[in-house]
């Protein structure tokens, strides 16, 4: 029995790089010691990681998904947040939409009537109908962001945790931090898979996340110890 559960969430990380303990307990109806023996028994095997007590598919922390991947992948849970989301931007706004699948949904869904002044660094993002998505970060992108004050900023998410959000690719990383810094308010959007996943490279702590919105799969233990850090949680329903 334990070897064919075990099998099962081997299964579950295929079509999910990440499973919280909750859905392993929910889906097979054990305990949480029940969890952490299989865990640690498919740890061994170096299937997975374990994050924060949560199962990661392995390696999946050290490498970010290919772009039609991550268009792909949880679409139904993106397109919520970006409904949800939308409801943050004002007639007039200027907002600026960060790299990221999500926050593309954001921009597809904005209604024409709210005029607003929008900043990007995605091309996709920019031009809706580009196949690839194409980006501007470094230094230059930097000094250019450095001029222009922003209402709202939707950040894209490598990974988050109680401590904070992270990236992956430095620049990147390095470009959401000036975007940051010039936000009224600063709304990171990321669904489900991404909790508990530290990317190699910082973006911000807890405390300068405004908001949150994200799926109601995420982890009840990680959001609560955001919204302790003073970030507003919204689940998309």
């Amino acid at each position: 029995m334990n070897h064919e559960r075990r099998n099962k969430i081997a299964k579950m990380l295929e079509s999910n790089p990440t499973v919280t303990n909750s859905e392993i307990m929910e889906r097979f109806g054990v305990s949480i010691e029940t969890v952490r023996r299989d865990l640690s028994a498919l740890e061994k095997r170096g299937v997975l990681e374990r994050v924060y007590g949560d199962a990661v598919k392995k390696n999946f922390i050290n490498t970010e998904p290919g772009y039609d991947g991550r268009e792909k992948s949880n679409t139904k849970e993106k397109q919520a947040i970006a409904l949800a989301a939308k409801k943050f931007i004002n007639v007039n706004d200027t907002v600026f939409f960060d790299i990221g699948t999500t926050v593309w949904m954001i921009a597809k869904n904005i209604d024409e009537s709210k005029k607003i002044t929008g900043f990007t660094n995605s091309l996709r993002t920019a031009v809706a109908l580009a196949e690839r998505d194409f980006k501007v970060s470094g230094s230059i992108a930097e000094q250019n962001m450095r001029c222009f004050n922003i209402d709202k900023a939707f950040i894209g998410v490598g990974g988050i945790s109680e401590e904070g959000i992270t990236d992956f690719i430095e620049s990147e990383a390095s470009f959401r931090k000036q975007i940051i810094k010039n936000a009224r308010t600063v709304i990171a959007v990321a669904d489900h898979s991404k909790f508990s996943i530290r990317a190699m490279c910082n973006i911000c702590g807890a405390e300068e996340i405004d908001i949150l919105i994200t799926d109601k799969k995420a982890p009840g233990n990680i959001l609560k110890a955001l919204e302790r850090n003073g970030t507003k949680i919204v689940i998309a329903p």
